[in-house]
């Protein structure tokens, strides 16, 4: 039944953390951030020259593992493959000419995932996948989505075995097939990997657009009897903006109002006006986008969330940023040339393009953790 909620500005204060089962490979991932953070407190951020443009370049050349042929996330201490960052970054990379970097890439990845017969959000720099902090529930989409915009059918039918096993174990470990959503009561980890949602509107978005792009690819598609179209404006839509999750929480999150939209799977301009007014009276925008919330949430977090303030709900986010900006385009002119104009100035500024920011527009950096630096996501700003 659809939410009637109404209230945009709700403030809660935040859940309890929970502890989660610490791994060995997450401990190697947390040193080599803690050095880079140390590096970062001892000498600062890289320093690139040349123009906003020049610097962005030279950031996705250093974001090129030249020796294993793969896009990392970043330079800077994610210096490994992402399943979730690659698929946000993929579009623009293709459009600006690394057509046969984004082929290696992908070609890197699925050879990894099918030897070890898994796919995760990530492969550490040793060529090992794994998940943070449990089993993702967007890598499948995010691989997905960059097959069909690479749409080299080679690729696709050497791994097309390996792939439809995939899908129906994902459609099986994943989906409510009573009603076509994310099981509700299970926990998977996710964009915010730190939070703890309830068959999150980011999540179902994912299965929505895996939908769409199976068929293009002719892979097995075991979601193809739902609307997701429908299911996503009946269960996450109050008319004014797109709730987090069914958990009954009702303050304005920023990738759940983006994600129905830059997933393409809502389509109406009144809704996305309607959505990305939300965001601005929320201030999730301010002092550039993009923030996941304006305060604390009442969600529990991973134990990590303890060590990182913030990190996860109110900072601003620069790899929803530009993602947004370039939806903004379309309804509000003016807003999106302010807003890319900020971010060309960040990078000015910076000489660099980082990660994440505090709420007043700093880089973000606790005792423990620096924002990362040299990011893949600029490709973005290059193509708004």
């Amino acid at each position: 039944m659809r939410s009637r909620v109404r209230n945009v500005t709700t403030k809660v204060s935040a859940g309890p953390l929970k502890f989660t089962m610490i791994q060995p490979i997450h401990l190697k991932e947390a040193w080599r951030i803690y050095k880079h953070h140390r590096k970062v407190k001892s000498k600062g951020f890289t320093q690139y020259t040349g123009s906003e443009k020049e610097i962005c370049k030279q950031i996705l050349n250093d974001c090129f593992n030249k020796e294993k042929h793969y896009f990392q996330v970043s330079a800077g201490h994610f210096t490994e493959f992402y399943t979730r960052d690659f698929g946000w970054s993929c579009e623009s990379l293709l459009k600006l000419g690394y057509k046969d970097k984004v082929k290696s890439t992908l070609q890197y990845a699925l050879s990894i995932f099918q030897k070890h017969n898994i796919i995760t959000t990530t492969i550490n720099p040793k060529g090992i996948p794994f998940d943070f902090s449990k089993f993702a529930i967007d890598s499948l989409s995010y691989l997905i989505h960059s097959l069909t915009l690479l749409n080299n059918k080679s690729l696709i039918n050497t791994y097309k075995t390996f792939l439809n096993e995939q899908i129906s174990q994902y459609f099986d470990r994943v989906v409510d097939q009573e009603t076509g959503l994310v099981k509700k009561h299970k926990s998977f980890s996710s964009m915010k990997d730190h939070s703890q949602r309830k068959s999150s509107c980011y999540d179902n978005c994912m299965i929505a657009r895996l939908k769409t792009q199976l068929k293009k690819l002719n892979l097995n598609n075991p979601f193809k009897q739902y609307n997701y179209q429908k299911l996503i404006l009946d269960n996450f839509w109050n008319d004014k903006f797109f709730l987090d999750d069914l958990s009954g929480q009702t303050h304005v999150a920023g990738d759940a109002n983006i994600f129905p939209f830059y997933n393409n799977i809502i389509k109406n301009k009144n809704i996305m006006k309607k959505a990305f007014n939300a965001i601005h009276e929320e201030k999730l925008d301010q002092p550039f986008p993009l923030k996941y919330s304006s305060s604390f949430v009442n969600q529990n977090f991973i134990f990590a969330q303890k060590l990182v303030p913030e990190y996860e709900t109110t900072t601003i986010w620069m790899h929803m940023g530009p993602l947004y900006v370039k939806l903004l385009k379309s309804i509000d002119k003016p807003r999106y040339e302010k807003h890319k104009q900020t971010y060309l100035n960040l990078v000015k500024k910076h000489k660099n393009f980082l990660e994440v920011y505090n709420t007043n527009g700093n880089p973000y950096q606790t005792w423990c953790y620096s924002t990362d630096e040299s990011m893949l996501w600029c490709a973005n700003l290059l193509t708004l």
